[in-house]
């Protein structure tokens, strides 16, 4: 279980990347109807951040 440093534990849930169909944990309780990616389809759906300095 991974930690947060300042609220102690956090929650992780299992879920099916939309993707791949791989198995995989996210911080966030799926919710259906909204796709969910493990950390490699996630890389590929996610917009570059224009942000860093």
């Amino acid at each position: 279980m991974a930690y947060d440093d300042d609220r102690g534990p956090r929650q992780s849930y299992k879920a099916t990347c939309s993707e791949c169909g791989q198995e995989c944990e996210v911080p966030f309780k799926p919710t259906e109807g909204r796709p969910v990616y493990c950390n490699e389809c996630f890389k590929k759906h996610r917009k570059p951040r224009n942000d860093r300095y």
